[in-house]
């Protein structure tokens, strides 16, 4: 099977061999480091490792994906944002946010895609695709507004909305120039799928009214940027925003075990919608601590509801363990026999 070809048919909605099976959102697990001969936090800093562990699963598991980085702070430390990398227990998380006087003064930075880990990135997807050129590349990356709330803090975001929205408007716009060259870059590099995962815009921090005014839009401008299959992410119940998930003009939305594949099937079908649905294997009950047989079982209930990408219902959890991702991927093959 053609996995690069099988996934991109999948993404446009077109006839498959298997419904593929991938990670959309970050993959990247403890038990897997040893053989890949990787660590954190060298692998988000180094390119050769950054590709040994973004193919770890594919190699490890079978997931017929390679999927690279494994945070989402890369963006806002080109901003300028200070950055704690984490060890082999932790990921990435901010330290400061972004270093202005006057919001006002926010603009992208010269040469964003030359600052930070941004080039790593960049080099780790054009050595996948080199070293591994049968295997399917997804690069992650933030929304727009939540890489906003990165550089103003999410606190502070949301605040704004009430006091200053104007201001998180156009915050969000350099966020979304920004990203707009990230995904050229990207779209240069020959990658084939970038999710964008947004989960300041979760109805659990957003209410439903401001995402469709502040970060829908944004959205709907960035997925313009695309010359290659898209995925976009959104954390929680999406049960409230979907049909504008559904209406953002990605390829695919990827959605939680909140929402049940039925009725992420019907919303689809009353939007006319040409994105496919993506998820919804529980990542923080099922994935991480579950049992193979109820990994199995969860799994093969999305497939029996018509799931048109079988993948995690949000980032894997690093200490989610190996035979769990083995289990997800022999679930699908066992579904086809």
């Amino acid at each position: 099977m053609d996995l690069i070809e099988n996934l991109k048919a999948a993404l446009n909605d077109e006839e498959v061999e298997k419904v593929p099976v991938i990670s959309a959102t970050a993959a990247a697990i403890e038990d897997a480091f040893p053989a890949a001969n990787v660590s954190w936090p060298k692998a988000h800093q180094d390119v050769d490792e950054m590709v040994r562990l973004g193919v770890s699963l594919h190699e490890q598991a079978g997931l017929e994906c390679a999927r690279i980085p494994f945070d989402l702070t890369a963006e806002a430390e080109a901003f300028g944002c200070e950055v704690d990398l984490g060890d082999m227990e932790s990921t990435p998380t901010l330290r400061t946010h972004a270093p202005f006087d006057d919001v006002e003064d926010l603009e992208v930075p010269d040469d964003y895609v030359e600052q930070g880990r941004l080039p790593i990135i960049v080099q780790a997807i054009e050595k996948t695709k080199e070293e591994y050129p049968d295997v399917p590349v997804v690069v992650g990356m933030a929304g727009p507004f939540t890489l906003a709330g990165h550089l103003l803090g999410v606190e502070d975001l949301v605040k704004m909305l009430k006091t200053d929205s104007f201001v998180v408007e156009d915050v969000v716009e350099v966020a979304l120039d920004a990203q707009t060259e990230l995904v050229e870059a990207f779209n240069e590099a020959g990658v084939d799928v970038i999710c964008v995962a947004d989960p300041t815009s979760s109805p659990e921090l957003l209410d439903p009214n401001d995402f469709d005014e502040f970060a829908k839009p944004a959205l709907e401008d960035l997925s313009d940027a695309f010359e290659c299959d898209s995925i976009l992410h959104i954390c929680g119940n999406s049960r409230p925003i979907m049909e504008g998930m559904l209406d953002c003009g990605f390829s695919g939305i990827s959605f939680e075990e909140a929402v049940d594949v039925e009725e992420a099937k019907q919303v689809r079908a009353a939007e006319g919608s040409d994105s496919v649905l993506v998820g919804n294997v529980s990542t923080s009950q099922t994935l991480f601590s579950k049992p193979t047989s109820e990994v199995k079982a969860e799994a093969t209930q999305a497939l029996e509801k018509g799931i048109n990408v079988l993948a995690p219902s949000c980032g894997i959890a690093p200490k989610s363990p190996l035979e769990n991702l083995k289990a997800f991927v022999e679930a699908r093959d066992e579904f086809y026999q």
